[in-house]
């Protein structure tokens, strides 16, 4: 393309000249007529001194024929100086032509360097190199050039607007889960606590329930939080209404969540918990659901002695129903629920077995079990061994109350007693 611009401009130069040569000629057979004129010197365009003609006033011609033969006689030496541009002109063409062509090989192979570069660039390292790029553009590149990468640098900011947002959503969720994380460990710790830690324990995770009520491991902890708030309320109305409460709050997590086996496990107690406020056949029907809920938490964690122990309360008190209970459980469900004391004492000794002096309580049910089967020595051992524990929470007063009557019964002295003798 410069090529042929170049060649169309010396053309179209060259055909002036031809038409100022005309001129000229016809100037020059005018002025052979003249008289004779007398030799002068001007200056050229390079500053060079030249031989010239002056032409001298001549009496047989008229003002206004002078004075265009003047300035015929200029136009003159600016076409002799123009000739020798040209001339200058058409030797430089072909070395330009050279220099021109190694150009725009240069251009090219530096172009698909740059391109290449581009395409290995990293995202990040992409915006900044976009930015140089849009700034060098106006610096002379071509118009298609300039289209063609402002499309592709559009394409790499649209990328990295897409990869920003993605790790601003990516900081946000850990920023969440940080937050959840140790809001879950003081929630833990104020179960722990006292009774006032207890409540401040519920009070925060029903703050934050909108905000993390769609994780199950906040919502299992806040049926246990429920629990905690019944066992420690004082009056019939606010035990009812935390029980229901956190009854519903258990559909909720096992539904969200069903393989979350904390869920399973608190949802059952709960479950447990309302048969002491329910009809008959709401205490039969929340039976079946607690173990059912049970089963499927020792499926989802098996070494959890917590769910063993559980299941071990349950097959001890469906072992103790009378036989007008059981056929009450029968006409209304058609199967009554079947467990014995043997089950019982298989699910107590689990818990030893995962966590040796899991609870006092877990001692005493093991006496009883023991018991109930005629193995009154070993019964003995478990009330001495529960005896042995110190009492540090109201589970384990209720335990220290049953071992008060069981121990006589099984003939263990009390280890005051024992000291005295």
């Amino acid at each position: 393309m410069a090529q042929t611009n170049s060649k169309v401009l010396i053309l179209g130069a060259l055909a002036g000249v031809a038409g100022i040569g005309l001129a000229v000629a016809c100037y020059q057979g005018y002025k052979m007529r003249r008289r004779a004129s007398l030799p002068a010197r001007y200056l050229c365009t390079n500053n060079e001194p030249t031989l010239g003609m002056t032409l001298m006033n001549s009496p047989g011609l008229p003002g206004d024929q002078i004075e265009v033969l003047d300035r015929l006689e200029a136009l003159l030496q600016c076409v002799s100086e123009l000739k020798d541009e040209m001339k200058a002109l058409k030797n430089a063409l072909p070395m330009r032509h050279g220099q021109v062509g190694e150009e725009l090989a240069g251009g090219d192979r530096t172009e698909a360097h740059r391109a290449a570069s581009l395409h290995r660039t990293t995202p990040t390292r992409r915006k900044r190199a976009g930015g140089s790029i849009a700034g060098a553009i106006p610096g002379g590149r071509s118009s298609e050039e300039a289209e063609s990468e402002g499309g592709y640098i559009t394409a790499l900011t649209d990328s990295d607007e897409e990869e920003q947002s993605d790790d601003e959503q990516w900081d946000e969720r850990q920023e969440t889960r940080d937050k959840l994380t140790c809001l879950l460990e003081r929630i833990d710790s104020l179960h722990q606590g006292t009774d006032s830690d207890k409540r401040e324990s519920l009070h925060i995770l029903t703050t934050l329930r909108e905000e993390f009520g769609q994780n199950s491991t906040f919502l299992w902890r806040l049926i246990r939080a429920y629990c905690d708030v019944h066992d420690i309320s004082t009056t019939l109305e606010e035990k009812k209404n935390h029980a229901e409460t956190g009854k519903k709050v258990g559909e909720d997590a096992v539904a969200l969540n069903p393989t979350c086996a904390e869920s399973h496990q608190w949802y059952a107690i709960m479950c447990g918990i309302m048969a002491e406020y329910d009809t008959v056949q709401n205490k039969i029907k929340n039976g079946y659901i607690f173990k059912d809920h049970l089963d499927k938490a020792i499926e989802l964690k098996p070494q959890d002695p917590l769910s063993y122990y559980l299941l071990g309360r349950w097959c001890y008190a469906v072992a103790q129903l009378s036989w007008l209970e059981r056929k009450v459980a029968a006409a209304l469900f058609g199967e009554p629920p079947s467990a014995t004391v043997e089950d019982a004492l298989k699910n107590f000794l689990k818990v030893e077995d995962i966590h040796p002096g899991y609870s006092k309580l877990n001692y005493v049910f093991l006496a009883k079990c023991y018991r109930d089967v005629g193995y009154r020595k070993k019964a003995r051992e478990m009330c001495e061994l529960a005896a042995s524990m110190m009492s540090v929470s109201k589970e384990d007063e209720e335990a220290q109350k049953e071992l008060d009557l069981l121990c006589p019964e099984l003939g263990v002295l009390d280890p005051e007693d024992q000291l005295d003798l």
